[in-house]
């Protein structure tokens, strides 16, 4: 379901409540899928609130006060409590969350957590129910499981990046926080399976993954080519490192790519040979099936002389042409390289609910990213925006029965520490 709308139909998370304690991307990103599929997911936020708030990027030309463009990604449809965690009514508040609570959620540093007695060992005795889901940088064993990480580091200590880019030169970082958001899909999956496993057996447990280990499991291919053989891969520009054929990324005569990855019939081939004039390539044994143009089959021509010659096919056409001539062919794996701009605008991604339509408190109406898992008689949806700082901390308490006082002592100590930390910046 796309806007602001909670579908009224049973979701499979419907009953569940998430403690969520965390920061960025990673550890916020798995609680919005646990929101996605019905859980009421509560934010809790130090008096400044998530720094991931106030991160602009680039080319924001929003009014300074609109979330930042990750924090809106990762948050949407959550309560957001602000309280100073340090105070003694801060502490009874997320107590008593934590008494309701199926899942506490959170990426600070296990250290830090010990010391606010939130670690696992302090809790679960207490909680013996609870699913305590917990991810991190580099994994929770280890000489450096307290070690700070941000996406690109666990790029580059999980061996990714150096498989990016252009030979004997720098290598590249990707262009989306894989690590990071691959950390989240993982912690989400940790703690469905944590709860799955609860039902079974009757207790919770300790669920944790990290952004290195999503980082060696999206490789796991490579991994496994470079534990079996020996030899390393190396980074091999607009083509895959572990394949040996024409599969890559191709420009065309005006500017455009695409991406080539096989012909799965010979009538396709044959088409696509005479299309970008590569007759000679027609009924060549090194590349007259399949599984050969995909390199697996011990060919013996150069992959280098097969992509050279691909080069100049396709520089032979438009992109227009390609684009036509792709749609003739459905057997013909090729796509063009999209630009987000295309993304947004692309049909089969509206009409999967990929993106869908938002309005949201000060940038209005935009889009987001939406569920993305579908299932046909207990669906997830997207539930709203993400919460404003605080906006849910007097309704949320109430729900807990705390009396009046108490929530004006919580919100307006969590106010004046915000004031102060703001003013400091301000005068810095």
């Amino acid at each position: 379901m796309s806007d602001n709308e909670s579908t009224t139909s049973l979701e499979p998370l419907t009953g569940i409540t998430v403690l969520e304690m965390s920061v960025a991307l990673q550890g916020p990103a798995a609680g919005l899928y646990l929101r996605d599929m019905g859980a009421n997911v509560i934010k809790v936020e130090p008096p400044e609130g998530d720094a991931g708030r106030y991160h602009r990027g680039v080319n924001n030309t929003t009014p300074a006060d609109a979330l930042g463009p990750g924090f809106v990604a990762a948050n949407r449809g959550k309560k957001s409590v602000s309280l100073d965690i340090h105070s003694a009514e801060g502490r009874a508040v997320v107590e008593r969350l934590l008494a309701n609570a199926d899942v506490f959620l959170s990426n600070y540093r296990e250290s830090f957590l010990e010391k606010l007695g939130l670690d696992y060992e302090t809790l679960a005795p207490k909680y013996p129910q609870l699913v305590y889901a917990h991810v991190n940088g580099f994994g929770p064993e280890g000489p450096d499981k307290d070690k700070a990480m941000l996406d690109g580091v666990a790029q580059a200590r999980g061996g990714l990046i150096s498989l990016t880019g252009v030979p004997g030169e720098t290598p590249l970082l990707l262009g989306a926080a894989v690590a990071d958001l691959g950390g989240a899909m993982h912690l989400a999956l940790g703690v469905m399976t944590g709860l799955f496993a609860r039902a079974q057996h009757g207790k919770g447990q300790k669920v944790t993954t990290s952004a290195l280990g999503t980082m060696l499991w999206l490789q796991q291919w490579e991994l496994q080519q470079r534990m079996i053989t020996g030899k390393p891969l190396t980074a091999n520009g607009s083509h895959v490192p572990n394949m040996e054929g024409p599969y890559g990324v191709y420009d065309t005569k005006d500017g455009g790519s695409f991406m080539f990855a096989n012909a799965m019939g010979e009538e396709s081939w044959d088409a696509f040979c005479i299309f970008c004039e590569l007759f000679e390539l027609i009924g060549d044994k090194d590349w007259d099936t399949p599984g050969k143009r995909l390199g697996g089959s011990g060919v013996g021509q150069s992959p280098e002389a097969v992509r050279a010659l691909f080069k100049e096919g396709f520089a032979r056409k438009t992109t227009k042409e390609w684009i036509d001539f792709m749609y003739s062919q459905p057997e013909l794996i090729l796509e063009r390289v999209r630009s987000h701009d295309d993304v947004l605008t692309d049909e089969q991604n509206i009409a999967n609910e990929y993106i869908v339509p938002m309005t949201m408190p000060i940038i209005g109406d935009s889009r987001v990213v939406g569920n993305l898992v579908r299932l046909s008689e207990t669906p997830g949806s997207v539930k709203g925006p993400a919460p404003v700082l605080g906006d849910d901390t007097a309704a949320v308490m109430t729900d807990l029965g705390f009396d009046n006082s108490t929530i004006d002592a919580v919100t307006e100590r969590a106010a004046t520490i915000r004031e102060e930390i703001f003013q400091a910046i301000a005068d810095s």
